[in-house]
């Protein structure tokens, strides 16, 4: 049995198209995928691939008309196959390019009605309805101009090129079938109406002509991954940003002594991951996340590093940090940051952090401000650890080893003064990293 080839949504908005172009004839055997024909639609001129497989009987809309999307514009099926009662288009709305003028029996009722209704007192004459007379109101109306730009025959990426450009598409010369504006009219319009103007110079074709050409790089599924995931959070989370500077004289001391009790280096995120887990607990809220109708409180202190990767950045998460001691933290620490240069890490070693640290400090930076990581509701940023001129117990001005820390909040989730708080006993663990413990 034949087949009804209907016009496909070739894009998002597509509504209608215009065949352009038929790239096959009555009677040629298609394929399935063949391009058949080409269709210009509101975006730009693509081409129809076949559904269907067999020969085309009949081509319903030619060249230069319209279809809706849904509607047939040919018929494919088997070699000689009758397809007369198949391909019946349906009845169309007139469209916004149509000229609307009353038949001549509806001129005639509508002339005759008014003085029909005035000539006679019958209850029928009162009873009349005044339908037909505002019809024809509303088309008096209707200013001149307005009929005349309807009249012009065109296509909808015509329509739309020559109102970006302030063209009437009353003065432009369809060359299309009957007569129909399409794009190249509108793009010849285009070129006489410019005047002359003195072009700046384009900074890319300056570079290539030094001999400097711009590359363009694919983008990475990661790059999409993380710009789609930062954008949403960014754009959907009101973030705000708390500074604090501190002392680390006491946090390097500490990280000395136990180098030497156990002969093995601990790195300050280390640190930095189980003291934001012990404020943490005395801060619940920070380690929360924003579920649309409620807010997560978790139970387990979930923290995320951000490790810098080829093409990115990925954050695996050491999980249960409240319950683990800073040798342990270390360790399943160093083994992640190696999973995630080997691109090893599974997706349960990356996912699900209830509370993320980025470090820059080794990068020389000072301070930032960082991009919440759902579904956290917060990041410590950390700059790097640098002599500043502190004031010791005594009042005396020396230098001193200063860190900046920038915490990042949801305030959907997390008020100032929570942040606050949570920062401020961070500052002093930190400081005293003795007292976090106690």
């Amino acid at each position: 049995m034949a087949q009804q080839i209907q016009m496909l949504a070739l894009s998002p908005t597509m509504e209608k198209g215009v065949i352009t172009k038929w790239l096959k004839k009555t009677g040629d055997k298609i394929s399935e995928g063949e391009v058949i024909c080409e269709v210009e639609t509101d975006k730009a001129t693509m081409e129809y691939e076949c559904p269907e497989e067999g020969t085309l009987l009949k081509i319903v809309v030619e060249e230069g008309g319209e279809a809706a999307v849904g509607e047939v514009i040919a018929m494919v099926g088997e070699e000689g196959e009758d397809v007369s009662s198949q391909d019946k288009k349906p009845e169309q709305e007139p469209q916004a390019g149509s000229e609307e003028q009353p038949s001549e029996e509806e001129a005639k009722e509508d002339s005759e009605k008014p003085e029909k209704k005035e000539n006679t007192g019958s209850e029928e004459g009162k009873q009349e309805s005044p339908e037909p007379k505002k019809k024809t109101e509303q088309k008096k109306q209707k200013p001149k101009d307005e009929n005349i730009k309807n009249k012009v025959k065109s296509t909808p990426l015509a329509r739309k090129l020559a109102k970006q450009h302030g063209l009437e598409l009353s003065s432009i010369s369809g060359t299309g079938p009957a007569g129909r504006v399409v794009v190249r009219d509108v793009e010849q319009a285009i070129k006489k109406d410019s005047k002359p103007e003195k072009k700046e110079a384009d900074p890319r074709a300056l570079r290539e002509t030094a001999g400097l050409q711009d590359e363009e790089v694919p983008v990475s599924s990661m790059r999409k991954a993380i710009a789609g995931r930062l954008s949403e959070s960014k754009f959907s989370a009101p973030h705000y940003y708390l500074k604090v500077d501190v002392n680390t004289s006491e946090l390097i001391v500490t990280r000395e002594k136990l180098k030497l009790d156990s002969s093995k280096k601990i790195s300050f995120n280390s640190f930095l991951i189980k003291l934001a887990a012990e404020a943490i607990k005395h801060h619940p809220v920070v380690n929360s996340s924003w579920a649309e109708s409620k807010i997560v409180r978790h139970g387990s202190v979930d923290v995320g590093l951000a490790v810098a990767v080829k093409d990115g950045l990925i954050t695996p998460v050491v999980r249960n940090c409240g319950s683990k001691g800073i040798m342990e933290i270390e360790s399943e620490l160093a083994g992640l940051i190696e999973l995630a240069g080997n691109g090893g890490l599974k997706k349960e070693q990356y996912e699900g952090n209830t509370f993320t640290i980025s470090n820059l400090g080794s990068y020389g930076i000072d301070e930032f401000t960082a991009i919440i990581n759902p579904p956290a509701s917060a990041i410590l940023a950390v700059g790097r650890i640098t002599d500043k001129p502190v004031i010791d117990a005594a009042g005396n001005i020396t230098a001193g080893p200063m860190m900046s820390l920038t915490l990042s909040c949801d305030h959907r989730v997390i008020d100032g003064a929570a942040g606050a708080a949570f920062l401020s006993d961070l500052k002093r663990f930190i400081e005293e990293p003795i007292s976090a413990f106690y």
